[in-house]
């Protein structure tokens, strides 16, 4: 069974120009745990996904797939 893509914090980063490494270090995180955000096998806190944002200087919205 396929995952489902919840977030999309790995193409926004490659739009960005930034890495799991340097997200990883802003957040003060394991590069691992990046990944596996990345990779949408775990999903970071809704408050992460805020950090985040902030960091990328984008929407919050456009950090996740929004459902059909």
């Amino acid at each position: 069974m396929q995952q489902k893509q919840i977030n999309r914090l790995k193409v926004v980063l490659v739009e960005k120009g930034r890495t799991n490494k340097w997200l990883a270090e802003e957040l003060k995180k394991n590069e691992t745990t990046v990944s596996r955000w990345c990779t949408n096998e775990v999903q970071p806190s809704l408050d992460t996904l805020m950090q985040i944002a902030n960091l990328l200087n984008i929407d919050i919205k456009e950090l996740l797939n929004s459902s059909i």
